[in-house]
């Protein structure tokens, strides 16, 4: 069965947009990638339903240092396939465009540590990947439909 998206009125999607929902986001990615590190995956590897989370080092656009993000992921073998959904929100995440400067990254989930190639899905793969990101977590399809950007799958190859 497809999941039906719950759109958002136009109060919501204010408030999904406001720079406090932004800096809301910044900080529980903070505490959840400490939580991740301090405890070697232990904990903080789980999100909403489940899925997986993993740790994605990039290096930032402007101060040439490494920056870290919790992002939800699917591993397909030595590929990761990442989404830069930022909740629906209208602009896409920093990390988003640290790795379009530098798609040399890092991923690192509960048992590996990768090095990896980072670069945008072709429309072929979007097609592929959806619905397995989907089944994945399926609020996907509602982030989708909270914003006109066409939402980014990243595919992560070994480097």
């Amino acid at each position: 069965m497809a999941n039906t998206p719950r759109p958002l009125n136009a109060k919501q999607v204010q408030r999904l947009n406001a720079p406090s929902t932004g800096t809301a986001i910044k900080w529980m990615s903070r505490a959840q990638t400490w939580l991740f590190k301090k405890s070697g995956g232990r904990f903080g590897d789980k999100f909403l339903r489940g899925a997986a989370v993993g740790i994605l080092t990039t290096t930032g656009r402007k101060s040439g240092e490494p920056r870290d993000s919790p992002l939800l992921y699917l591993q397909e073998g030595g590929r990761i396939v990442l989404v830069a959904s930022q909740g629906g929100r209208a602009t896409n995440p920093m990390w988003y465009l640290n790795l379009k400067a530098d798609p040399a990254i890092s991923f690192q989930t509960k048992t590996q540590t990768l090095a990896l190639v980072a670069r945008d899905a072709t429309d072929a793969e979007r097609d592929e990947y959806w619905p397995k990101l989907d089944a994945m977590y399926p609020d996907f399809v509602n982030y989708r439909s909270y914003t006109d950007r066409k939402i980014p799958i990243v595919i992560c190859d070994p480097a």
